[in-house]
């Protein structure tokens, strides 16, 4: 069934300088009947690089809420749209995590609504090496050409830098250079993690938008508004079989941005934790 276009003929602004409109635009513009507008005047790069040039003063969201403010200062409208993303290893395990954002602001409609993406489907990694053949197998491993790399000598913290490395001649140049550059004849290698130069980072926004989509599509029972959101979950479902609470949530609280209703919803997880999340049980 076809969705209601709740932002029908209206402009939704997005600043970005690496093409992630290619997969944000098209599903918002379907869905909502929105027109999105790509505000490119601004390098977004002085909020933080992933290469290490500027370093992100400020947190994942907040970084997001940055850009919209920005974009509607440059294309001024209503509606705001940015997306940030994270990278690095997994809290719990050695493997390479990423985190991807994408935010709409309605001014107007007083709505923030948050989309996630999170998963280990990334080839996020790095390696120091002077060895040729050892470029080449970490390139194989990154799924180079079609994402690009990036290159310094000595260490990540060089500030000579080659970057937009897309094809395999221009990685041997690169290599050739940065050991001509370095002190110890290393080069410091990694993957490239901007959107436009990454296609499996730029699925993971394209599935950050889904989100944003479904939870923009709850409508507050009492007003109607978009983005019934949850605004907090509560934790303490009972175990299976010690009936003590658990880390599960046992209810989570959704909040309208709009009128302030508010509404419980017990149990979305099941009515009983098993026994492998408690604490007691499972210690």
């Amino acid at each position: 069934m076809r969705k209601r276009p709740i932002f029908k003929d209206q402009t939704l602004v997005l600043l970005t300088k690496h093409q992630k409109e290619r997969v944000i635009a098209p599903l918002l513009e379907q869905t909502t009947g929105g027109k999105v507008v790509v505000e490119s005047g601004f390098d977004t790069d002085q909020f933080g690089t992933f290469s290490r040039e500027r370093a992100r003063p400020e947190s994942q969201l907040a970084t997001a809420r940055l850009k919209i403010a920005k974009g509607l200062e440059l294309c001024p409208a209503d509606i705001g749209l940015a997306s940030e993303g994270s990278f690095g290893p997994h809290p719990l395990m050695p493997i390479p995590w990423n985190i991807e954002m994408v935010l709409l602001k309605d001014k107007k409609e007083n709505i923030e609504v948050c989309g996630i993406y999170q998963g280990a489907e990334t080839n996020f990694n790095q390696i120091l090496t002077g060895d040729y053949d050892q470029v080449l197998a970490f390139a194989g491993k990154a799924r180079f050409p079609e994402h690009h790399l990036i290159m310094r000598p000595d260490s990540k913290l060089s500030t000579k830098i080659v970057k937009d490395i897309s094809s395999y001649d221009h990685l041997k140049q690169a290599f050739n250079w940065c050991v001509s550059q370095s002190s110890v004849g290393q080069v410091f290698l990694e993957t490239d993690m901007r959107a436009h130069a990454n296609p499996t980072r730029m699925k993971n926004i394209e599935k950050a938008t889904e989100d944003l989509l479904a939870k923009l599509y709850v409508f507050c029972p009492d007003c109607g508004a978009p983005a019934f959101a949850v605004s907090q979950r509560i934790q303490g479902l009972p175990c299976e079989l010690c009936a003590l609470p658990s880390k599960m949530i046992l209810k989570q609280i959704r909040k309208c941005s709009k009128c302030g209703f508010i509404q419980e919803e017990l149990h979305p997880d099941g009515s009983k934790a098993p026994a492998k999340y408690c604490d007691f049980c499972n210690p």
